[in-house]
């Protein structure tokens, strides 16, 4: 049997842990400081919700995705799948302060105001640093939490705890491939006798992810470069630049050496097989077209995963919340490709923990 002691032995310990917050929010045991899981006291119990809600503890992802999606839509290299379009917000303000097309800015905010969702867990951040969970239940404080991070914060012990407050009964919630996959096992009610509201859980929205950073090596890393300016976002442009852009709030751009990022990746990200957010009704990313990163970072690319997501989608399409321009040929075999190759990595990665273990 399970037990608190083992999810710090199985995940912690082993620098599994992805800092998503799963096991947060809900007993005093857990916490965290600056993107690092913190297991306060040992628990003897052996059915708790966090080792059941961990996207790292033992998990049979094929019975999951069965329960949510139908098996023939699913694709091997990215899971369900019912279309890749390429879109952007209609509103240049979203835009602006998006760190690409602001597709998802544009989506979450016409969820609420159609009553899809009546509240969206979400990440805030200063210009890709300082990352939290936040609930927002206005469109103003979806659009506060544009942009991205390369912080992991524990986003989703905001979600448990507003799930034990039953205040909202559709909450939204918008993650990274970890976090997503979390939620999808609180979904499924692992624990009947103690779901959580589960039903509670609304749409699901996913963001493709390559990795995240330490906190406070990326904090020193931007401080060294900014020279005493403030950022305003941060971003990952496609590999043949090999590097990370920062904007200054003045609009200057600095483009950092990957070199001296990747060893600020995260020790749980090297094991992540997921690169497109598989559990979610829909999953964002950066565009990647013949156009070039000059267009393209104006773009984002949506995969649709379910009805729900699709239903979004078209109503985004029919209310000209998004623009949408034609999926380049062969973007969808490029994504694949480029998944597959995180899969092949994170499980590489896994075997040899496995044999040091």
């Amino acid at each position: 049997m399970l037990s608190t002691i083992a999810l710090d032995t199985q995940v912690i310990r082993p620098g599994l842990c992805t800092g998503c917050g799963a096991c947060q929010g809900m007993c005093p045991y857990w916490g965290s400081m600056e993107g690092r899981t913190i297991c306060y006291f040992d628990c003897e119990r052996k059915d708790g919700r966090c080792q059941q809600f961990c996207p790292r503890m033992p998990t049979d992802l094929d019975a999951l995705r069965c329960r949510f999606f139908p098996a023939e839509a699913v694709l091997p290299e990215i899971g369900p799948f019912l279309g890749l379009y390429l879109t952007r917000a209609a509103d240049a303000d979203i835009r602006g302060g998006a760190q690409h097309g602001g597709t998802m800015t544009a989506l979450v905010e016409l969820a609420l105001q159609e009553g899809l969702i009546d509240a969206a867990v979400l990440t805030r951040s200063q210009g890709g640093l300082e990352a939290e969970g936040v609930l927002a239940s206005t469109a103003e404080e979806v659009r506060a939490c544009s942009g991205s991070s390369f912080q992991i914060p524990p986003t989703l012990a905001v979600l448990n705890k507003a799930l034990q407050e039953n205040r909202y009964h559709k909450i939204g919630v918008v993650g990274t491939p970890c976090k997503t996959l979390a939620v999808y096992k609180m979904k499924s009610k692992p624990l009947a006798e103690n779901d959580s509201h589960a039903d509670n859980i609304g749409l699901v929205f996913g963001l493709f992810c390559g990795w995240g950073l330490e906190w406070d090596g990326l904090r020193d890393l931007t401080e060294n470069h900014l020279n005493g300016g403030s950022l305003s976002h941060m971003d990952i442009p496609p590999s043949k630049y090999h590097s990370l852009e920062l904007r200054k709030a003045a609009g200057e751009t600095i483009s950092v050496n990957l070199d001296e990022v990747t060893p600020l990746v995260r020790s749980g990200c090297r094991y992540c097989t997921d690169m497109t957010a598989e559990f979610a009704d829909l999953s964002v990313g950066g565009a990647r077209s013949a156009d070039g990163w000059d267009v393209d970072k104006g773009w984002n690319q949506v995969i649709v995963r379910s009805e729900k997501g699709a239903e979004l989608l078209n109503l985004a399409r029919k209310k000209g919340v998004l623009e949408f321009k034609e999926t380049p040929e062969g973007a969808l075999d490029k994504l694949k490709g480029a998944s597959l190759g995180k899969k092949r990595t994170g499980s590489e990665n896994l075997r040899r923990l496995r044999e040091t273990v």
